[in-house]
C-alpha cells in the first residue's frame, strides 16, 4: 500500500465495505508450484471473507491453512498534472485498493451454501428484476454444480488499504482534475476526488 499516510482511510470498516460494494477481487497464494492468484467473487462475514473454487483450480488443492493474501481495487485513473493549474507538478495515478492478510480455512457444505446464497442475494438485490434464488432449479442439478467448487473464508488477520484521491493537494487543484476526469468520462474516480475532505 502507499507509502503516505494522508492516502490511508481512517477506518477499517470502510476496506469491509469495498469488499461488498465491489464484490469481487484477486486471492493471492504462494503453492509448490510458485505464486498463483484466483479471480474471485466473495463476500463479508464477520471478521472473514468467504469466497469459492472451482475444484480444478490450481489453488484449491494448496488454499486450506495457507495465509494468503485478497486485495480488490475501485476506480482508479492517470491524473494529468496540466489539470492543477499549479506550475511543476508531475504526473500520478489516482486510485483505491484494500488488501487483507489472513489465514485461509475450508468451508464446510453447509458454509458453501451459505456464501453462494449471499453472493447471489447480494448482486441479484442490484438488478432490476425479480430476484434469481435457487429454489428455482432442481435441487439435484445444484448439487452437482455444488460438487464442482469448494468454499473458503480467509480469516483477516491484518487490513491495509489506499485511498489516493489528491488528498496532498489544494482544494481547487483536486476539484479541477475531478472535473477533466468527468470529461473524459472517468465519474467514478471523479466523484470520490470530490468527496474527499481535507
Amino acid at each position: 500500500m502507499h507509502p503516505n499516510r494522508a492516502f490511508r482511510p481512517d477506518h477499517p470498516q470502510a476496506l469491509d465495505r469495498m469488499v461488498d460494494e465491489i464484490g469481487f477481487g484477486q486471492l493471492f497464494a504462494q503453492t509448490p508450484d510458485g505464486p498463483r492468484v484466483a479471480h474471485v467473487p466473495a463476500v463479508t462475514a464477520g471478521d472473514a471473507i468467504r469466497f469459492h473454487l472451482a475444484r480444478s483450480n490450481a489453488l484449491t488443492r494448496h488454499f486450506d491453512g495457507a495465509v494468503a493474501l485478497f486485495v480488490v481495487t475501485g476506480p482508479d485513473a492517470y491524473i494529468s498534472p496540466d489539470w492543477y493549474g499549479e506550475a511543476d507538478q508531475v504526473p500520478t495515478w489516482n486510485y483505491i485498493a484494500a488488501e487483507f492478510e489472513g489465514t485461509v480455512r475450508r468451508l464446510d457444505q453447509a458454509g458453501l451454501v451459505e456464501q453462494i446464497d449471499t453472493l447471489t442475494a447480494r448482486e441479484e438485490a442490484r438488478l432490476a428484476k425479480t430476484e434469481w434464488t435457487r429454489a428455482k432449479m432442481d435441487g439435484r442439478i445444484f448439487d452437482r454444480m455444488l460438487d464442482a467448487i469448494v468454499g473458503f473464508e480467509l480469516v483477516v488477520t491484518e487490513r491495509r488499504g489506499t485511498v489516493k484521491l489528491n488528498q496532498n493537494k489544494p482544494a481547487e487543484a483536486r476539484l479541477a482534475a475531478a472535473e477533466a476526469l468527468d470529461r473524459l468520462g472517468r465519474s467514478a474516480i471523479a466523484e470520490r476526488m470530490r468527496e474527499v475532505e481535507r
